[in-house]
């Protein structure tokens, strides 16, 4: 027998991170080792809790990552902590032949929290999941095949919410993908009446605010002038709250800015509070019992880990100390803040190109190179301005960023809603220092990342 095929849980928590790296790029994904080490990402962290994370060495950094928005209430909030212990000696975690306190507790408890009359969930795995739910929910209730989406709007990357991502680049290696699924411009109504024009448009996914695009924010009253619209034409509006939900924007939702309710809802990430995987879409009973009402069709949409104990138990707990801690609220405050100083630092700045965000969920573009070398150089993801300024926060300032999927030229900061203005001061202080040290788009990808162009 291999050797590996011995190894105890205690065994693999102690391996030194060498060995770690070699499994993954013996056994997993290399290509993603090898991106991380060019910019000095791979390191080996042992502790984490709130806004703070520690390496193998004690040294501490501030996540301004959040797990790309996952980790609203922090890393291992003991609340959390403490209500899977309840739950983890003797409960049943998934008993399928019945129906759980958990389960049936957590769709209670976003009925009541989410917009208008929502109110009826199912509960799945992960945002992807939530996404694939809500365009089967919409193509049965309505009985229509198509569905529109937004250009660089990014839903996940399974096969149907793949379809519904509006980046050519993750959709062409796995052509064709689900049918009928077409895109228009984020924050255009005229383009958006024109594609519904025909009636034929079972749903139109969109998020409030696109994420990987870069933080983009539409124009206020966009999402009520959609909803509109789709209510005139037939259309289900599935609103994608995975990454701005649960009070990333500085408000529960981020369709409460627009005083809106979607027909359905998906949300993920941070609902667990960023320790079990948990995924869920939320409908109109109406809607719900369109595809899915009475026993003959109660069982075409289901999902093993689905509502299973601990996720429920700490997705149960996470809305319980959003709403005790006032962590939406502190986003607004910390989140107008650092915006605020972030336009400051632009204005001076010769590599940043523009600031956007509300609440906590904010995006710092840099600039891009036009021709040359050094443009087709910085085409890959690790070669942007963007990706050498957070390696620059990460390995000389000890601060956890990332740029955006779909538009690698833009910085990330979504850290958890708890951090204070004196957290932010940090932020603000490193990055000005690493942009004023990359004043130069070419000096940067020379000096820091010389093993990308070789």
């Amino acid at each position: 027998m291999d050797q590996n095929a011995k190894m105890t849980l205690d065994e693999i928590l102690a391996a030194p991170q060498r060995e770690v790296e070699s499994w993954h790029r013996l056994y997993g994904n290399s290509g993603l080792v090898s991106m991380l080490k060019s910019l000095n990402f791979n390191r080996k962290f042992t502790k984490a809790l709130g806004v703070r994370v520690w390496d193998d060495e004690g040294r501490e950094y501030l996540d301004f990552l959040g797990g790309y928005g996952s980790l609203n209430i922090g890393h291992n909030h003991p609340r959390v902590i403490t209500a899977l212990k309840k739950v983890l000696p003797e409960t049943p975690k998934m008993l399928q032949t019945t129906l759980s306190n958990l389960d049936g507790g957590l769709k209670a408890k976003l009925a009541a929290i989410t917009p208008g009359n929502l109110s009826t969930t199912f509960l799945g795995n992960s945002g992807a999941e939530a996404i694939e739910g809500a365009v089967k929910l919409a193509r049965s209730a309505t009985h229509r095949t198509n569905i529109l989406a937004t250009l660089k709007g990014f839903h996940g990357k399974t096969m149907g919410a793949l379809s519904v991502t509006g980046k050519d680049m993750y959709q062409k290696p796995f052509a064709p993908l689900i049918p009928d699924c077409d895109f228009i411009p984020f924050n255009d109504i005229k383009a958006l009446e024109k594609a519904l024009a025909a009636r034929d448009v079972a749903a139109f996914v969109v998020e409030p605010v696109q994420g990987e695009a870069g933080i983009i924010i539409p124009d206020k009253g966009y999402l009520r002038a959609a909803v509109e619209l789709c209510r005139h034409y037939g259309t289900l509006l599935i609103a994608d709250e995975i990454q701005t939900g649960l009070g990333r924007t500085g408000r529960l939702f981020a369709c409460n800015w627009d005083e809106i309710t979607p027909d359905i809802m998906t949300l993920a990430k941070s609902l667990s509070g960023g320790m079990v995987p948990i995924g869920a879409f939320i409908t109109r009973r109406d809607i719900w019992n369109s595809a899915y009402g009475g026993m003959k069709k109660a069982l075409l949409h289901t999902s093993t880990f689905g509502g299973n104990a601990l996720a429920c138990a700490a997705a149960i707990e996470t809305i319980n100390i959003i709403f005790d801690e006032k962590l939406t609220e502190n986003a607004v405050e910390v989140g107008d803040y650092l915006i605020a100083e972030l336009k400051n630092i632009a204005k001076t700045s010769k590599v940043i190109e523009s600031v956007r965000g509300v609440g906590l969920m904010i995006g710092v573009e840099m600039i891009k190179p036009h021709s040359g070398f050094v443009k087709r150089r910085s085409e890959g993801y690790s070669a942007t301005l963007a990706s050498l300024i957070a390696g620059d926060l990460l390995n000389n300032q000890r601060i956890i960023t990332a740029f955006t999927l779909n538009n690698p030229h833009t910085i990330r900061l979504e850290p958890p809603l708890l951090i204070t203005k004196s957290d932010a001061d940090i932020l603000l202080s490193a990055l000005e220092q690493s942009c004023n040290k990359n004043k130069s788009y070419a000096r940067a990808i020379f000096s820091t990342a010389k093993n990308l162009i070789t």
